[in-house]
């Protein structure tokens, strides 16, 4: 294929603001995909992804179209908006030379697009501004418009307008995708030499694990031996082919195609995002890589059957592959047995990940209550990263704690502001600037404790907003925190899967609302049970939840009443032996509820 045709292209976007239904109809216009097969989200090909209504996974997609009797190729990267991928994101923007920044006419610009597109800029990528959900009745474009000619300094006649819904204007986009964006280009004027970038990958069980690329120089054909210049891994390409948006295999990918190849290897931790796929022979330095994702959030996940240990190694091991950000080691605990602790980009990848296993393996899970990275500096001079509330050292061990900082941007409606920076006080943070964002919108810039942002802040932000205001944040620096680990003991047994790191100030509520909630959804067992909540080298909470009953006397009628008498005090000795012996039998479905949020 001539490069002056090919336009690689991704389209930024926040969550829901018609991303995958903007290529749903340019897949239909160009006649990628028949008719008679073309559904909703057809990129979406996840299950999860549909139900949700949200894209988890980067999905590219070829497109051929006709325009003043020349023929083009597009591809296109349909990326997530949701903060927690913008990992995916940064990946596509590295393999395509322009990007459409699409922004919703009834709401406006997000604060997860403001990021997105910084990135963008930082690249040097063509921007193509454009106006979806035109056909909305609520939609305002005018106002949408000047929001985002302020933004990119442009003239508002430049903003194209569409509806994924319709497609109106979607063939007009198209064409300007072709004027605007510049065509793939040779990076090193060298078609000797083939080198590419690995932007994802995925497992197959047949084919072993799938590197989708961005060729940059030369061309590769079938069975060509080629390496992985970072992991120093050779192999033969086994397949090389483009996205239709299925995998089709063809002859050869050359400069400037984006495409797949099929490694064959099916050991995991070889394939990585950002490595360089060049030629067995080939001597030159790696290309420059991408951003590789750090674990924010951890949480250890056990199976609720240990005979399922070894099924959830091998299920993690399968996700791993396919999900480079995602990380998991191998740890044990006393109460939940051998598990994996597991590092994850936010709350929603949590959920996602976990929702797989379940989905996909069949597993039943103990997933504990999430934390971030501390770091600790004990008296006795040492220091400790801890990535789990349980193994955060006690209170009186401690000199110094640091914790991680995020920096938010919130856009909000200016009528909303008072009540968040209430929710902003109650979470620590500090506000900076704020400016105003169109008509009746205001952007605040704001500093955050990480574990703070995590704790349900999400959440109180759309509840209290009436679901109009929009989060981004990237992690800050490091600064000392006063926090303490709470454990809730349960028979005077502390449950590892409940503990918690909390703020020393909010430790006496933390304590008081983690008992009662556990103290709703335990069952009764066959002897009295404390439920009590522990932290600072004391009892901060306490309820006893009362034994079973039995009536050990329902069989007997009449008679006398040392017989019943006999009974009962056999019945309160064995109840006592039980408490001193006794192991309380916590539910699955406890763990659940207990994990769930409010």
């Amino acid at each position: 294929m001539n490069l002056k045709g090919i336009r690689n292209f991704s389209i930024i976007a926040h969550i829901d603001h018609g991303k995958s239904t903007l290529a749903d109809r340019m897949l239909e216009i160009t006649h990628t995909i028949e008719t008679r097969k073309m559904q909703d989200q057809v990129l979406d090909s996840m299950e999860l992804e549909r139900e949700r209504g949200i894209t988890i996974k980067m999905q590219p997609v070829r497109m051929r179209y006709q325009h003043d009797g020349t023929d083009y190729v597009l591809n296109l990267i349909d990326t997530p908006g949701h903060i927690d991928f913008s990992y995916e994101v940064s990946r596509a923007l590295k393999a395509v030379e322009g990007s459409i920044l699409l922004v919703d006419a009834t709401q406006g610009v997000q604060a997860q697009t403001l990021t997105t597109l910084n990135m963008a800029r930082e690249i040097g990528l063509t921007i193509i501004p454009v106006i979806s959900k035109i056909d909305s009745p609520l939609a305002q474009v005018e106002e949408v418009k000047k929001e985002i000619a302020k933004l990119l300094e442009c003239n508002p006649a430049t903003i194209l307008s569409c509806s994924g819904k319709t497609g109106e204007g979607v063939e007009k986009l198209l064409q300007e995708i072709i004027k605007r964006i510049p065509p793939a280009k040779n990076e090193f004027h060298n078609d000797d030499v083939f080198r590419s970038l690995v932007f994802d990958f995925k497992y197959s069980n047949h084919k072993g694990v799938i590197v989708y690329v961005r060729v940059v120089n030369g061309s590769v054909e079938k069975n060509m031996s080629l390496q992985f210049k970072v992991a120093g891994e050779k192999f033969i390409a086994l397949e090389v082919g483009t996205f239709s948006p299925a995998e089709t295999p063809r002859e050869s990918l050359s400069s400037g195609e984006i495409g797949y190849i099929v490694t064959g290897i099916k050991q995991p931790g070889i394939a990585s995002v950002g490595d360089t796929i060049s030629g067995a022979k080939d001597t030159h330095e790696p290309l420059h890589g991408y951003m590789t994702p750090s674990p924010v959030v951890w949480a250890s996940v056990y199976p609720e059957s240990q005979d399922d240990f070894d099924l959830l190694r091998q299920a993690l091991g399968r996700l791993r592959l396919s999900d480079s950000s995602f990380s998991y080691e191998e740890e044990s605990s006393g109460t939940l047995g051998r598990g994996f602790r597991c590092g994850f980009l936010g709350m929603l990848h949590l959920e996602i990940i976990t929702e797989r296993l379940r989905r996909e393996f069949n597993l039943e899970l103990v997933v504990t209550v999430p934390s971030i990275t501390y770091y600790v500096e004990l008296k006795n001079g040492k220091k400790v990263t801890v990535y789990s509330a349980p193994f955060f050292p006690d209170d009186h061990e401690i000199s110094k704690v640091f914790e991680p900082w995020a920096k938010v941007v919130i856009i909000t409606p200016s009528r909303y502001l008072g009540d968040i920076l209430q929710i902003l006080f109650t979470h620590e943070a500090e506000v900076g600037e704020s400016e105003t964002f169109g008509e009746d919108r205001v952007s605040l810039s704001v500093s955050m404790p990480l574990r703070e942002l995590m704790r349900n802040f999400f959440d109180e932000l759309k509840s209290i907003s009436a679901g109009y205001a929009s989060i981004s944040y990237t992690i800050g620096d490091l600064r000392e925190a006063d926090v303490v680990r709470l454990d809730i003991l349960v028979a005077d047994e502390p449950v590892s899967a409940f503990a918690k790191v909390v703020s020393r100030r909010r430790v006496q509520e933390e304590a008081e609302t983690s008992v009662d909630r556990l103290f709703a959804v335990l069952p009764n067992q066959l002897f009295t049970t404390k439920i009590q909540g522990f932290a600072t080298g004391r009892i901060l909470s306490s309820k006893t939840l009362t034994a079973m009953q039995k009536n050990v006397t329902q069989h007997m009628y009449g008679g006398d009443r040392t017989r019943k008498m006999k009974l009962w005090k056999k019945q309160k000795e064995g109840k006592k032996r039980m408490k001193e012996r006794g192991k309380v039998n916590i539910p699955q479905d406890v763990f659940i509820k207990m994990m769930k949020k409010d």
